[in-house]
């Protein structure tokens, strides 16, 4: 097994990391993804940075984690939200294979991130994961034997469109109400307070406002925990899994009161099914995408 790149193409920025077959991060590269110019812009700035790694290493395959639901058996996306406008459609895998004159293999930017934190963070040496990325919005992927359980769609462990209590006049990204994701990530913590308070500011804010003594950004804050946390508790009775991990930049901000109403809401046959913070940071797609690139068929 040869050192392998993994790419992370996101709405915002688009990172590529060269990862040894250990897990580690040797170089990493990051611009921000010009996704206002269109899918091929993306894919160019992506090809650029996977190049400048290949170039130097000579390495093998290439791995993408990125936004949106990836068909698992063409490596093309099949929806995507306006984060990266026109990316529905795009066929990912053959045209970095075209720019790159390598293997490429695709897949979403969050089952990425669970294959990356099963192979060398939180859930290393776990078998069967379910992993939860609240960040703007709220993403999941399951790890079953090791391997990504896709799903017929590609898009299994999409935990944000449960329906969840407290989210009642809360809108997804979905477009619809009464979804997890509208109340357990960053978009869902804004508007709840705004909902509260009639101010508007970010999720990430909310959560400062909170440790600074903000009280109805505590509530806010907790009541969000409270139901991901129940969610999560129902979801290991459903899928069995050996740990769930949350990830993302909203995860510390909501794990204190999920944690509590996880173990409350915990069938007592899994009692013993942690609940664990993800440890590798913005580095879990990367990571995760070079895994899947190495575990390619030969």
């Amino acid at each position: 097994m040869t050192a392998s790149v993994g790419v992370d193409v996101g709405g915002t920025k688009t990172a590529a990391a060269l990862v040894d077959p250990g897990g580690k991060v040797w170089h990493r590269r990051e611009v921000p993804t010009p996704a206002r110019s269109g899918p091929e812009a993306v894919l160019d700035a992506a090809a650029r940075l996977a190049a400048d790694l290949l170039g130097g290493a000579g390495t093998g395959p290439v791995g993408v984690g990125t936004a949106g639901t990836v068909d698992p058996a063409t490596g093309s996306i099949r929806y995507a939200t306006d984060s990266l406008p026109g990316w529905a459609g795009t066929p990912v895998a053959d045209a970095l294979a075209t720019r790159l004159g390598r293997p490429v293999r695709v897949t979403n930017d969050v089952t990425a991130a669970a294959l990356g934190e099963c192979w060398a963070g939180a859930g290393r040496d776990r078998r069967h994961v379910l992993l939860v990325a609240v960040g703007t919005g709220l993403g999941g992927a399951v790890v079953r034997n090791g391997r990504v359980a896709a799903g017929a769609r590609g898009a299994a462990g999409e935990v944000g469109h449960l329906p969840a209590p407290g989210a009642e006049l809360l809108r997804c990204g979905c477009g619809r109400y009464g979804h997890l994701e509208a109340i357990a990530s960053g978009t869902g913590l804004a508007a709840a307070y705004a909902v509260e308070t009639g101010t508007h500011v970010t999720g990430r804010a909310v959560a400062e406002r909170a440790a600074a003594g903000d009280a109805v950004a505590r509530q806010v804050l907790d009541r969000a925990g409270g139901v991901l946390g129940a969610a999560l508790a129902g979801l290991v009775a459903l899928l069995d899994p050996d740990a769930v991990l949350v990830a993302g930049g909203a995860a510390s901000a909501l794990l204190p009161a999920a944690s509590v109403a996880y173990s409350a809401e915990l069938p007592a046959g899994w009692a013993d099914v942690p609940l664990l913070p993800a440890t590798l940071g913005a580095d879990a797609v990367v990571v995760g995408a070079a895994r899947l690139a190495m575990d390619a068929p030969t």
